[in-house]
């Protein structure tokens, strides 16, 4: 069916057609946008290690593994990074057994191959022969096309004393947001005076 200019006329059913196809293409980008949320990190490294160098590779995973990542079952406690001949595989992560998988549903803790260049690995290979450091995973995430991601670091574990001074920085960050948290509210404000005012007493005292 053509129309007075020529052109071949829209029938109903392409127009549905078309609108099925873009509702798709929109799910499919909202799907994309909450898979991109998941951010597993291992919180022990900053604390136990210190950080020299960040690399970001790619995983080896298996379908049901991949899909349980998604729903951000998985942990990054305990793990760490080792070379076997020239490839570097990360050992007791641990990623849950997917809940709709049948027999072929994966390992829960196995030895996973990461996926980088070889001028990377040559590169950490060296260092970690030569100077002893390890090699620790950061943080296990979901880019922005879909693809599971590691932030795995060259580290350098920390003394006693490092660990200490670690604790004392956090915990003169975590007051500082505290107190201007509380002083941006009108009750707090107030409260902060207050205190202020108690301090002041005492010194006067």
């Amino acid at each position: 069916m053509k129309s007075e200019s020529g052109n071949p006329k829209k029938t109903p059913q392409k127009i549905r057609v078309r609108l099925r196809m873009q509702e798709k293409s929109c799910t499919f980008a909202r799907i994309m946008r909450l898979k991109s949320n998941v951010n597993i990190k291992n919180r022990r490294a900053t604390f136990d290690y210190e950080v020299l160098e960040r690399y970001t590779a790619g995983i080896q995973l298996f379908g049901t593994e991949i899909k349980s990542i998604r729903e951000s079952k998985a942990s990054l406690v305990d793990t760490y990074c080792q070379f076997v001949g020239n490839e570097l595989w990360v050992k007791q992560m641990h990623i849950a057994e997917y809940r709709f998988g049948s027999y072929a549903n994966h390992e829960a803790k196995r030895d996973r191959k990461l996926l980088m260049t070889r001028k990377e690995l040559r590169k950490l290979e060296k260092q970690v022969k030569d100077t002893g450091k390890t090699i620790i995973p950061l943080r296990l995430f979901i880019n922005e096309k879909g693809f599971a991601k590691m932030e795995i670091a060259l580290c350098q574990g920390k003394h006693t004393y490092d660990k200490k001074q670690s604790i004392k920085e956090r915990e003169k960050e975590r007051d500082a947001c505290i107190s201007q948290d509380v002083s941006q509210t009108p009750q707090g404000a107030c409260k902060a005076r207050k205190g202020n005012q108690r301090v002041g007493l005492r010194l006067a005292l």
